[in-house]
């Protein structure tokens, strides 16, 4: 969760995930494959907490053993960014045989500033940067990166959360029955694919 105002989203840590929450959501996973259970994960984080203690803590094997999770998984797993997706702190939630996007969720490896600084040295070309990424759904829509868009409400999910919520959850009931019955080394196949 990333929060809505400031002080949720300071409460929240802007939404961006600890090497604990990581190793949480494959301990979560594990669960799923051991009972049979879907995994459906929503994504909205600019990445992993980039803090020297998140690192202390692990944070590049725990970002690492996530995606390992998901790609192991036996159970079907779908994953939807709902607003960012960003870095391979998404990426390790997101390693999934189906991939959904809202309209106008953003995803990429890393954020067009910091592509901007790396390619330009500075963080003014964000715009090109972020054109040249092709971040937006429609672009990775095109490019395979993702499965399928998620309509929003005009405006925006934020505008109408409870339209949004609706509109999802009838696209992942059909995401989920298509994935029904498969066997685990046909899902397993279809993440490592992708």
């Amino acid at each position: 969760e990333k929060g809505n105002d400031t002080n949720s989203r300071i409460r929240h840590n802007f939404g961006m995930g600890k090497p604990e929450g990581y190793r949480k959501a494959i301990r979560l996973m594990d669960l799923a494959g051991r009972f049979g259970l879907p995994v459906v994960t929503l994504v909205d984080t600019s990445g992993a907490f980039p803090g020297i203690e998140a690192e202390e803590r692990g944070q590049a094997e725990a970002i690492a053993r996530a995606t390992e999770a998901c790609l192991a998984l036996p159970v079907p797993m779908v994953a939807v960014i709902v607003g960012e997706g960003g870095s391979g702190g998404a990426v390790a939630l997101a390693s999934a045989e189906r991939v959904l996007m809202l309209e106008h969720a953003v995803y990429s490896v890393i954020s067009p500033e910091g592509c901007a600084s790396i390619l330009w040295r500075t963080a003014e070309k964000a715009p090109e940067a972020a054109e040249a990424m092709k971040v937006s759904a429609q672009e990775l829509e095109k490019l395979g990166v993702i499965d399928r868009i998620v309509p929003e409400p005009v405006g925006g999910a934020h505008r109408n959360p409870a339209a949004a919520a609706v509109a999802l959850g009838e696209v992942l009931g059909e995401e989920l029955d298509r994935l029904a019955g498969k066997p685990s080394r046909e899902l397993i196949a279809a993440r490592e694919q992708r």
